[in-house]
């Protein structure tokens, strides 16, 4: 009996390093043995591989097997190996010719009947294959997620017996059909539908056409929601390597997009403010990417602020700095990507009332409102700008398409973000401190201004290299080389780090 390894791939956060499957079949008692720390669902694989082999018309052998899933040290954990597993025994009992898997990787589970079923983080495995330029056999059901990769090399097939019958010189199996996306996808929702609120419309404009995070205050009624749904409408498209990173991370946590021809558009999540601080930002005993990771270069919309409980909200701070999270368990630690943009709304009081002049609410109330936002967590966010209730006669008057849409605000924040990509290949949001010192230099007037900002407003460093940020993305918007003073007095009217201290 001969000895054949074959190729697959384990996950590992949104990371798929490389598994050699090695199958062995020697003389002595009947046996099946996995090892390299296989978890339950990767040895349960047994009894569903013999099952699988026997249904698809092959001899199980009554022999010694023992099966190595190598590197020993990496945790296996799915029924991703079943048909790796499966395919090297038929090949070392000489029931089929391995040749043809040389320079392939493998991926499905096997139902009982050697039907070929889909595989949870696949994603991951594609795009890695895809760039050590191998093939890859994966089930019929995988194969819109693999469309995805245009230069993929890889066929499809429903069951076991299929594949047998193509490696033993049968019909070919069928390549997979790459996925030709849409010129421009549709969008739920359009800016032209926000009635008034000029104001916070330029600051959703600012926060789209520089990454900044956003916090909205003002009474219910003022369209902060609708303004937060409409945020990625805004946005532009994710490109090629921005859409694979993101799917990637809804494919670890089989979350696919309903619709293959939005894939491009920027995510939109919007928790609940009972989440958990795990289901948040991720982690477990085996590490899953939370809300965070999913919003991934998208929005995180956190409704009612105030409501999610402050140990929660205390998590968001490193993410916000870094654009990625840790995650830290006895036996693993995991890195998932995190890049995405905060914007909250919340009530000036916890009664919502109109108007700070009808607020009933007593200062112990206030007190206990304000402190469920640390002051580190604000400081971390740009744009903080109050809602007012919309005028009647505006109400009545203005009409849906009076506003501008959309598609002319993206326009003009695709072009604002092109002139910061080509200046420092990164957003304004992201710059790092150097990046600032270079890129955000300001004139005698400027710098006097923005001293009288800090001193009257009361700014920590970090509140004052976000201004300049800010002023940065303004000017970036107006198409100019340098910082105006007009850029920082509009950025210090966003910078209200008083919104709650005043109430």
């Amino acid at each position: 009996m001969a000895l054949t390894q074959l190729h697959t791939r384990a996950r590992e956060g949104i990371h798929a390093p490389g598994v050699n499957v090695e199958i062995h079949i020697s003389s002595g008692l009947p046996a099946f043995t996995i090892v390299g720390l296989p978890e339950a669902a990767v040895r349960e694989s047994r009894d569903r591989v013999r099952s699988a082999i026997i249904n698809s018309g092959f001899q199980f052998p009554a022999r010694r097997i023992t099966v190595n899933l190598a590197p020993a040290e990496l945790p296996k954990e799915g029924g991703r190996y079943d048909l790796a597993i499966a395919l090297g025994i038929l090949a070392s009992s000489e029931q089929l010719d391995p040749r043809p898997l040389h320079n392939c990787e493998l991926y499905a589970e096997l139902a009982l009947s050697g039907e070929l079923r889909p595989v949870a983080g696949l994603l991951p495995a594609l795009v890695a294959c895809e760039h050590e330029d191998r093939d890859a056999i994966i089930a019929s059901a995988d194969e819109p997620l693999a469309g995805l990769l245009p230069a993929l090399r890889a066929r499809h097939a429903a069951n076991l017996a299929t594949i047998c019958a193509a490696l033993n010189g049968g019909e070919p199996l069928p390549a997979i059909s790459h996925t030709e996306l849409p010129p421009e996808p549709e969008y739920q929702y359009d800016l032209a539908e926000v009635i008034g609120q000029t104001q916070a419309r330029r600051a959703l404009e600012l926060a789209a056409a520089g990454g900044h995070h956003m916090l909205m205050m003002g009474p219910p009624g003022t369209g902060k929601s609708m303004l937060a749904h409409r945020l990625n409408t805004i946005l532009p498209l994710m490109d090629q390597d921005e859409a694979l990173r993101t799917m990637s991370i809804h494919s670890v946590s089989n979350q696919p997009p309903k619709e293959w021809s939005g894939w491009r558009l920027r995510p939109f999540r919007s928790p609940h403010h009972t989440v958990s601080g795990v289901a948040l930002v991720g982690g477990g005993s085996q590490p899953k990417p939370g809300e965070i990771s999913l919003a991934n270069h998208g929005v995180l919309f956190l409704d009612e602020l105030t409501e999610f409980d402050r140990k929660t909200l205390e998590v968001l701070r490193e993410p916000l700095e870094t654009g990625e999270v840790h995650i830290a368990r006895a036996a693993r630690q995991v890195s998932f990507p995190a890049d995405f943009q905060l914007v909250a709304a919340m009530n000036p009081c916890p009664g919502g009332c109109e108007s700070i002049e009808q607020c009933t609410c007593s200062a112990e109330q206030l007190t206990r409102y304000r402190n469920r936002l640390s002051a580190p967590l604000l400081d971390r966010i740009d744009i903080q700008i109050e809602l007012p209730k919309l005028p009647r006669a505006d109400l009545l008057q203005q009409k849906i398409g009076d506003q501008e849409t959309s598609l002319a605000v993206r326009q003009r924040v695709s072009i604002a973000r092109s002139r910061q990509l080509a200046r420092q290949g990164c957003l304004n949001a992201r710059m790092s401190n150097r990046q600032i010192e270079q890129h955000c230099a300001l004139d005698a007037v400027g710098k006097r201004l923005l001293g009288q900002a800090i001193e009257k407003l009361g700014l920590s460093a970090r509140s004052y290299h976000r201004l300049l940020k800010l002023a940065r993305t303004i000017a970036d918007l107006e198409g100019l080389e340098l910082i105006d003073t007009r850029s920082i007095t509009e950025a210090v009217n966003y910078r209200r780090n008083g919104l709650l201290a005043r109430h």
